[in-house]
């Protein structure tokens, strides 16, 4: 799943790509994309795009001016993508079965793809006047990269929290931005366990965890900066120390970096730097690790 990095990575390959551009048309190719009617997609034709920005893990495309501006709000899911294409094929996409989920075409000729691989369909896109009428988007907590967002108050967030980390981390209501992936680099570089309650950190341990999480977002925006949206999938997955790598040495201690399966996902740790060396329990099994 893109998660903040990669999107944020996406939102400047479109500003610097897409904004000043006149939209044509937006053809939705699959049943499942489009999650809004009013207004209708139809509205945007003609307009040009004014700004591109991010909330979380979600692309917010302006067209137009205020106080007419509309908002074409997209959220990636697991397996959706974005392809740009300077030049789109003349006749027009055919609905189908395929991962083409929505084309925007430009006045240009150019334009982008919405692709969605596999067959839970999970990808959205809301054309709105307002990106708070996005229920996904006007739950969100605070962008972790805010220049407001510092240690404090990190810590203030954490307060009265009874969840462990790892839950915490990705909770888009607490803290947007976050998935799977950067939730286990980020654990790792703080060295904790995932399953350690929040409750249960003390202060150093919150001051920690907060500098990993600047640390790994920042770095990993760095490193995709300037990479076309086409190869920032196989940029994340370089860039990763720990998750998805499950029996490779950890590149810190050269530990063999361990998995705990769920019923949809997984998540990877170092027992050495994370756990004391103390494999954690399959939580769908046993009890978890403290």
């Amino acid at each position: 799943m893109p998660e903040l990095p990669e999107v944020e990575s996406l939102r400047e390959f479109l500003d610097s790509h897409l904004v000043g551009q006149g939209i044509a048309r937006v053809l939705p190719l699959a049943i499942s994309v489009l999650k809004t009617y009013d207004p209708p997609l139809s509205a945007v034709e003609g307009t040009r795009v004014t700004a591109v920005a991010r909330h979380g893990k979600w692309l917010d495309i302006t067209a137009g001016e205020p106080p007419d501006a509309l908002h074409l709000v997209v959220h990636l899911a697991r397996a959706g993508w974005l392809r740009w294409q300077d030049e789109l094929p003349a006749a027009p996409p055919r609905p189908g079965r395929g991962p083409l989920a929505l084309r925007t075409v430009l006045a240009s000729g150019g334009g982008f793809d919405l692709t969605e691989a596999g067959t839970a369909k999970r990808l959205a896109v809301h054309l709105v006047r307002d990106p708070a009428e996005v229920p996904g988007v006007a739950r969100l907590g605070p962008d972790p990269l805010a220049a407001g967002f510092d240690r404090d108050a990190f810590a203030a967030l954490l307060a009265g929290e009874r969840r462990q980390i790892k839950g915490a981390l990705r909770d888009q209501s607490l803290i947007a931005g976050i998935g799977n992936a950067y939730s286990d680099e980020i654990l790792h570089a703080a060295r904790m366990s995932p399953f350690k309650p929040v409750r249960n950190l003390t202060e150093d341990e919150i001051t920690a965890l907060y500098e990993a999480l600047r640390g790994t977002l920042e770095e990993a925006v760095a490193r995709s900066r300037g990479v076309a949206a086409g190869r920032l999938k196989a940029e994340k997955k370089s860039g990763l120390r720990v998750h998805g790598r499950t029996g490779e040495p950890c590149p810190v201690c050269g530990d063999t970096i361990r998995e705990v399966s769920f019923s949809d996902s997984s998540l990877q740790y170092c027992p050495t730097c994370q756990t004391g060396g103390r494999p954690l329990a399959d939580r769908r099994l046993s009890r978890l690790l403290k």
